[in-house]
């Protein structure tokens, strides 16, 4: 079981849950988590308790990708994060997300949210040059990917 951090970009945890491991090798970490209570998203709508989550971490990129499931088990959608590579310790996983997320529904229409949450942050960190060019390049990657619908979005359960 590992306690997973997210992070913002000063160090403050933003959330922290709990999840099993499904897969570990090479490169990437797949879990399993499960909402423990209902949550109100504003463009997610209403997440029930007992949702599931699969949750996909690689360990030397700048994203990670949450598929989520009813608790009745049909996918609702998946949910992808720019963020700083996941740091490993032990039983946690930490990583800082750098705000920039893309919503996309079954049928693989996605929406790019807090691309103006991002652009106050950048300001309000001093974002480098380098650190917003690996966002850009990140979010770019996950897009390919959705439109590509390469894995995880092909993930068999």
């Amino acid at each position: 079981m590992f306690t997973i951090n997210s992070l913002k970009f000063d160090g403050k945890i933003h959330r922290i849950w709990k999840a099993e491991v499904v897969e570990a090798k090479n490169d990437i970490l797949i879990l399993k988590g499960i909402f423990e209570e209902t949550v109100n998203h504003q463009k997610l709508g209403v997440i029930r308790c007992g949702t599931i989550s699969y949750e996909f971490y690689w360990t030397n990129r700048w994203y990670n990708i949450f598929r989520f499931h009813e608790p009745d088990g049909e996918l609702r959608n998946y949910y992808c994060n720019i963020n700083k590579p996941p740091v490993i310790e032990n039983d946690n996983l930490s990583y800082v997300d750098l705000d920039v997320d893309v919503l996309v529904w079954k049928d693989f229409t996605f929406e790019i949210l807090d691309i103006d949450e991002f652009e106050e942050n950048a300001v309000k960190f001093s974002y480098s040059p380098e650190l917003r060019e690996k966002v850009g390049e990140s979010l770019d990657k996950v897009l390919q990917l959705i439109k590509d619908r390469d894995f995880p979005f092909d993930f068999k359960i």
